[in-house]
């Protein structure tokens, strides 16, 4: 069974991750690959896992140096974003490289996090923002990184694995009402964070 949370205990010193990096790095893409969904022409869902949350971890650890002390911070950062066996998690990102329009079109955005969710056939499984920071301000700008859980019953859990329905993820937002259906690749990847 995946391991639900990172312990301290797994954290490779810096010195060792550094020879690994180049090889992590390959390895955890090749990972991600079947982890993503682009939904619409700026959101792409990142989906996590035990894995891409202890290649964070690394990395973050990496590059800002804090060594032992670090530990802590980052690990209460990046646990709550692994699946606990009933639910999908995905950091939702939008990405749009030109600041004026950036923030032209996040301007517009409030509130999205409220309006994502996964569609098997006729059910809509709604995603739950993370709670620690408001991502969407009262002038109804919004932050261009969302942190999204998926709860599933275990009747979707299973047409989720088992369903000839297509699996559609999107938002219902009035200013952002983008859906993409999740490739059979990507629906098997996910599938396994079920446990």
């Amino acid at each position: 069974m995946t391991p639900r949370a990172i312990e301290a205990s797994v954290i490779l010193p810096m010195a060792d991750y550094a020879k690994q990096r180049a090889e992590r790095r390959r390895r955890i893409t090749e990972l991600k690959r079947n982890r993503r969904l682009e939904t619409g022409p700026f959101a792409t869902f990142y989906f996590e896992s035990y894995d891409t949350m202890l290649h964070q971890v690394h990395e973050m650890l990496f590059i800002e140096k804090g060594g032992a002390e670090q530990i802590p911070g980052e690990l209460a950062a990046y646990n709550p974003l692994i699946p606990q066996g009933s639910e999908l998690v995905a950091t939702v990102m939008f990405e749009i490289d030109d600041p004026v329009r950036r923030a032209r079109v996040l301007a517009t955005l409030g509130g999205v996090e409220h309006g994502a969710f996964i569609r098997i056939g006729g059910e809509k499984i709604r995603g739950v923002a993370e709670s620690d920071q408001e991502r969407s301000r009262e002038d109804g700008k919004t932050s261009s990184v969302h942190f999204l859980r998926f709860p599933f019953t275990p009747a979707q859990i299973a047409a989720f694995r088992n369903s000839k329905d297509d699996v559609v993820v999107g938002f219902d937002h009035p200013n952002y009402g983008h859906m993409a259906v999740m490739p059979q690749a990507v629906r098997q990847t996910l599938a396994q964070d079920f446990a």
